[in-house]
């Protein structure tokens, strides 16, 4: 998910480079939300597997 969310950031950078606003806003906002979406599961696994209490395998 987070490979979406670079990808459409990246996306959004090339498109404001060549003037297109509205696709550089629509993608910025698209990247966003994704990447604040991978951070909220990443903090939900966090706290699931440290509630579990197993220790991770190394």
């Amino acid at each position: 998910m987070l490979g979406w969310a670079v990808t459409f950031f990246i996306i959004a950078i090339i498109a404001a480079v060549f003037g297109f606003g509205g696709i550089a806003g629509a993608a910025s906002g698209i990247a966003q939300f994704l990447f604040f979406v991978f951070v909220a599961l990443l903090v939900i696994s966090l706290i699931a597997n440290a509630l579990r209490g197993k220790s991770p395998r190394v």
